[in-house]
């Protein structure tokens, strides 16, 4: 099972997410991904770079579900890039330690509010240690990746 295909089974099954949610997490999931690896100097298949910009330009911001949120996460995806951002910059300066890996992880917290605007914050907050645990990038691939000097770009 792809990341992608884990983390919508989580929202959908575990979460129980409204599916307009669920479809906006995981569009959201993927034009990260094209975006990481654009910005990684990665190969991007010409079908998943049409699928970010319209999934960024027109099917995100017209979803019912984000249409309805996008006070609470706007805000929170300002967040998350900002995270992304200072992940990298240390990560490229040499920089990278406990910190930054967990900088790498700002969609879980766009994942909580979703929750949250969805089921209330005692719910989510019984569940929050489960959203955050779906961060699949351990924390030793990360070390062996950026602490032993490993440049993640080549």
């Amino acid at each position: 099972m792809s990341d992608v295909e884990s983390l919508r089974s989580n929202f959908e099954t575990v979460l129980g997410l409204p599916k307009p949610a669920v479809e906006w997490l995981v569009m959201l999931w993927n034009v990260i991904q094209v975006f990481d690896d654009v910005a990684d100097g990665d190969p991007v298949h010409p079908q998943d770079l049409n699928a970010a910009i319209w999934d960024t330009l027109v099917a995100m911001p017209t979803n019912d579900f984000y249409v309805r949120n996008a006070h609470h996460l706007s805000p929170m995806v300002a967040s998350m890039i900002l995270k992304w951002h200072a992940a990298n910059d240390a990560e490229s300066n040499g920089c990278a330690d406990e910190r930054s890996y967990v900088w790498r992880a700002g969609y879980y917290d766009v994942v909580l509010m979703v929750c949250n605007l969805c089921y209330g914050p005692a719910a989510t907050g019984r569940v929050a240690s489960q959203i955050l645990g779906l961060y699949g990038e351990k924390y030793e691939d990360y070390k062996k990746e950026f602490l032993s000097g490993t440049d993640r770009s080549s």
